[in-house]
């Protein structure tokens, strides 16, 4: 009887689990929407501000010295943008992107700093000794543009007086619902994309292409850091929606196991109850 009391408290137990699991899947479901919402929305002015820089760089500057950030210098320290998320049970989102990262360090031969955005990536860093210029924690499940102004101001600030030479971006890229991909892509110095011929116009800048260029780079960076941690935390959403309906899936699983245990333990106890007094029975005949 012990046997199926312990059983018992173990589907309850089980029982919880997959209400708590259901809970926030369906609460992650409910966010998943608006940041995908978002990330998706901030992907046609990233690109088309993309192919303003590559048009405004392709022109010829008489007299104009090259923008700081786009200056290229031998490289003897480097900086990345480490974004994650603040929670977990988000499936391995946080192992891959902070693997992604940890290997990247390794194989530089010079120093590198870390500006971490998110509590995972900050406790992943702190742990190894990794050197940390800034932090950002907290910022929610929808930042405004104002909340992420301080990332890249520290990043330009740090590039344009020359204390590193090379920074990088690394976030969870949004692909669908089932699939997030670990990016780290090159920030600073700004390389402008290349314009396919087809879609190469002469536009008229004014007052004059070198002042509106000086003005679209730190924009330019300012969208690529907020930007990316919209896609971070569609990523983050859409992993943790889809890990809690495997928990969840699996709680039940469970249970179906436990209670089949269960009903097996109670028959084999009902049929020894009926031996002893069919046996008593007899005996006493």
């Amino acid at each position: 009887m012990a046997n199926i009391r312990l059983i018992r408290r173990r589907i309850r137990g089980v029982q919880s689990t997959a209400k708590i699991t259901r809970a926030m899947e369906m609460i992650a479901t409910s966010k998943m929407r608006r940041a995908q919402e978002a990330g998706l929305a901030g992907r046609p002015y990233s690109e088309k501000i993309s192919q303003v820089l590559a048009d405004l760089a392709a022109l010829p500057q008489a007299g104009d010295s090259l923008h700081p950030l786009l200056q290229r210098r031998p490289v003897t320290k480097i900086a990345i943008v480490h974004i994650t998320p603040d929670r977990g049970l988000c499936g391995g989102l946080n192992a891959n992107i902070n693997r992604r990262t940890a290997s990247f360090i390794l194989e530089q031969s010079v120093p590198v700093t870390l500006i971490a955005v998110g509590r995972k990536g900050l406790y992943f860093m702190r742990r190894y000794g990794r050197d940390i210029r800034a932090e950002f924690t907290r910022l929610g499940d929808r930042p405004s543009l104002l909340d992420t102004l301080p990332i890249p101001r520290i990043i330009i600030d740090d590039y344009t007086n020359g204390v590193i030479d090379l920074v990088y971006l690394a976030y969870t890229r949004f692909i669908s619902t089932m699939t997030q991909r670990p990016i780290l892509q090159q920030l600073l110095p700004v390389e402008p994309a290349t314009i396919p011929r087809a879609q190469n116009v002469d536009y008229i800048y004014e007052p004059s292409p070198a002042l509106v260029l000086g003005e679209l780079l730190p924009r330019f960076v300012e969208m690529e850091v907020y930007h990316a941690i919209l896609e971070s935390i569609a990523s983050e959403q859409s992993a943790r929606m889809v890990a809690m309906r495997n928990a969840t899936d699996n709680a039940n699983e469970l249970i179906q196991d436990l209670t089949l245990m269960y009903n097996k333990a109670r028959q084999e106890a009902i049929t020894n109850e009926l031996l002893d007094i069919t046996g008593g029975a007899v005996a006493l005949a």
